[in-house]
């Protein structure tokens, strides 16, 4: 879990899920990964990165629609609100770096999560799923949420993820272009 900062703290470095720490700068805009001292690669997210990386458009759309957000700085929902749900789920399993401050790195904050990019991937997608069950049954319509729930039986999140990366092509210089 991310330590609080202290007076003479280095708030240039992230102490990463694995113990490792890196600069803030090795982080750029383009990295979807890190490739740690550790062996492993961890995911990277960052509140620049749409939270269509992750989700289809359409999808993303309803969410808008469906989630009211309390935040001032982030009245729509968007990807620091996806990654709360990671980290709430997750706690030790990502760290976030609040760079707000640092003007050098492009970024307000990032994520960095034990598992690599595409694990992040199947969690996002799964606890948006268990979201949009735990909406639907608060609909007070047990045909929909009878209707919802066979839909999901027949779901498989791994080969949506397979689908959707390579719809998305992640790995393109730009894949939101």
């Amino acid at each position: 879990m991310s330590q609080p900062r202290v007076p003479g703290g280095d708030e240039n470095a992230l102490e990463l899920p694995c113990g490792e720490t890196i600069a803030v700068g090795e982080l750029d805009l383009g990295m979807r990964e890190y490739d740690c001292d550790c062996g492993e690669a961890h995911a990277v997210v960052m509140d620049v990165h749409p939270p269509e990386r992750f989700l289809p458009d359409f999808l993303v759309d309803v969410l808008r629609e469906a989630i009211e957000t309390t935040s001032e700085e982030m009245p729509e929902f968007d990807t620091p609100h996806l990654l709360g749900v990671v980290l709430e789920e997750f706690p030790e399993a990502v760290v976030s770096h609040d760079a707000s401050e640092n003007a050098d790195v492009g970024y307000a904050m990032a994520w960095v999560a034990d598992f690599d990019s595409r694990r992040l991937h199947e969690v996002v997608v799964e606890l948006v799923v268990e979201l949009m069950e735990h909406a639907v049954s608060h609909a007070d319509d047990d045909e929909a949420l009878s209707a919802f729930e066979q839909e999901m039986v027949e779901f498989d999140v791994s080969e949506f993820v397979e689908q959707y990366r390579a719809e998305r092509d992640l790995e393109a210089e730009d894949p939101y272009a």
